[in-house]
């Protein structure tokens, strides 16, 4: 059974400013994007069109039209922001593509286009330094008409994509590689990982953007040949891309309001880091009705919830451990009244605003609204006071 977003959380959603459109103001993203749609349109001598579209979509385009099945867990309302029976904030920017399809089908001469879908998605999504809710992504098709696009095209598109992002002459020693991923909607589908450093020293493979050749089913549900049309599909996110480029740890930069933050954010020059407001870690101990809904996203998506406009002070939630009724000691399960059944889960909140201190008092609140909405036993263990 499908939930639906309340008015006041559709509104809050719709809000949000897409940093990659220009109307909204000048951001870094903007320049980052417009290079990458350089570099492809040099590789290919191809113009390009980019589409701005309503993130608002019919739930069949964000789904059924690229080859989702009917069963797919993605569409449940815990990963989905459904708006009615048939329209959803879109999950990603290929819910535009369909309707892109569809109006293709008169053109009957030799065609070679970039078509570029920019814009805010809505999702669930991990609570860290590098997800956010409703991160930026962008699709770049290239569909063409009485010619051929493989995989040597594709490997193409990649290796641009890369260079846009992470230029050799600025990064010499970028590592890159692209592995093997399904896709509903594409044929040799990749993923295109960066390797890039911890702060530690650690190399770690992150991911940058999902490619493939357009599936032919697609193509034909939009009444396209795939005898007479191919393509080359890929969906990056910006806000990893950004910060890749820039040399950025925490997403939430990205929005910061801070001046000496907002400064740099006008160009693609490596961050300089402002200095940093210290992290409040507070520990809560959560009873909930069983493993399943400890699952660190779905803890995340209510968190983010409960702390409406004070979301962005959360820097990430971590679930440390999920213990069943029968493995906890008895006096524990008799403290926390807790029923056969139900987990015990330890969840760490790291606290940390952009531009100010937080107080304990403060903290100590922000933890509190966290745990009334996260835990589901008899007994409150509340902080505030």
């Amino acid at each position: 059974m499908k939930k639906y977003l309340s008015l006041a959380r559709l509104n809050s959603a719709l809000s949000l400013r897409d940093l990659s459109d220009p109307d909204a103001g000048p951001h870094a993203m903007q320049l980052l994007l417009a290079d990458v749609v350089a570099g492809l349109e040099r590789l290919w001598a191809v113009t390009s069109r980019t589409h701005r579209l309503s993130p608002l979509v019919a739930t069949a385009d964000n789904y059924d039209r690229l080859g989702y099945s009917p069963d797919d867990v993605t569409r449940d309302s815990r990963y989905s922001r459904h708006v009615s029976p048939t329209v959803m904030l879109r999950s990603h920017t290929s819910s535009g593509i369909p309707a892109l399809l569809d109006s293709l089908r008169g053109e009957l001469g030799h065609y070679d286009r970039l078509h570029v879908l920019p814009g805010l998605v809505y999702r669930r999504d991990a609570i860290d330094r590098t997800h956010v809710g409703a991160p930026h992504q962008v699709d770049l098709w290239r569909l063409k008409a009485r010619g051929l696009l493989g995989q040597a095209d594709l490997e193409a598109m990649t290796a641009a994509v890369v260079e846009a992002v992470l230029p050799a002459a600025e990064y010499p020693d970028v590592r890159w590689r692209a592995t093997p991923a399904r896709h509903s909607y594409t044929a040799a589908g990749r993923q295109l990982d960066v390797l890039v450093s911890q702060p530690d020293g650690r190399g770690e493979w992150l991911e940058l953007a999902e490619c493939g050749l357009v599936a032919a089913p697609v193509l034909r549900g939009s009444g396209l040949d795939p005898r007479r049309w191919a393509g080359l599909a890929l969906g990056m996110g910006l806000d990893r891309a950004l910060m890749l480029r820039k040399g950025i740890t925490d997403i939430r930069l990205l929005r910061s309001t801070h001046p000496e933050i907002q400064a740099q954010l006008l160009d693609l020059s490596p961050y300089r880091p402002v200095s940093a407001m210290p992290e409040i870690r507070r520990d809560l101990s959560l009873v909930l009705p069983s493993e399943a809904d400890a699952d660190v996203e779905l803890l995340g998506d209510l968190a983010r919830d409960a702390l409406g406009q004070d979301a962005e002070v959360l820097a990430a939630l971590e679930v440390k451990a999920v213990t069943p009724t029968a493995e906890l000691p008895p006096a524990a399960v008799e403290r926390l009244r807790m029923s056969s059944g139900q987990v015990n889960v330890l969840l760490r909140l790291v606290l940390q605003p952009l531009d100010r201190t937080l107080t304990d008092p403060e903290a100590n609140a922000l933890r509190d609204r966290v745990y009334l909405a996260l835990h589901r036993g008899e007994v409150l263990e509340l902080i505030a006071g």
